[in-house]
């Protein structure tokens, strides 16, 4: 697959079938989160595979939705907020953005490899922070689900370029 059909068909699985992630394929897709380019090139992340049972079960409670419980592999996107570069002007932390390039590899990569991924949010933060232990500077920020889809890509609805793009002006 190119680039281009990697895009394509990357969509958010919500449904995985019960088998394992082959242990290099899930070092390829964490080596395209590694080589992600960041702000000043800090890499502010940590992600943190979750793939024991006992802390899967654990993890849920963080999150506590049916179809998530069918990833064989979780995989807990973390910002250290200790290490992003901070713009002088306003003190805008590059974290979340840094770990969003991140997490984007990984989801492409995951996709190139036939793996499916969807990227969760909604999640109870403190209890995750809890369950895994973090320190104070570094914040859960994203949950991926990681395994085989179990599931076929439904038909995206993007919106039309000429209402997103703009040239020059917003109102160009």
């Amino acid at each position: 697959m190119n680039l281009s059909d990697i895009i394509k068909n990357r969509y958010s699985v919500r449904a995985y079938k019960d088998t394992k992630i082959e242990k290099e394929l899930l070092f390829e897709i964490l080596e395209a989160g590694r080589l992600a380019p960041s702000a000043v090139n800090f890499q502010p992340w940590h992600f943190i595979v979750v793939q024991n049972k006992e802390v899967l079960t654990q993890l849920y409670k963080c999150y506590d939705r049916s179809w998530f419980r069918t990833a064989p592999v979780i995989i807990v996107a973390c910002a250290d907020h200790s290490q992003s570069w901070k713009r002088a002007s306003d003190g805008k932390d590059s974290a979340d953005i840094d770990l969003a390039i991140a997490i984007d590899h990984i989801t492409l990569k995951a996709t190139e490899l036939g793996l499916g991924t969807c990227w969760v949010c909604n999640f109870n933060v403190t209890c995750c922070s809890n369950l895994l232990q973090l320190p104070a500077n570094i914040e859960p920020v994203a949950l991926l689900p990681l395994g085989y889809p179990n599931s076929k890509r439904p038909d995206k609805k993007r919106k039309p370029i000429d209402e997103i793009v703009h040239f020059d002006r917003f109102n160009s």
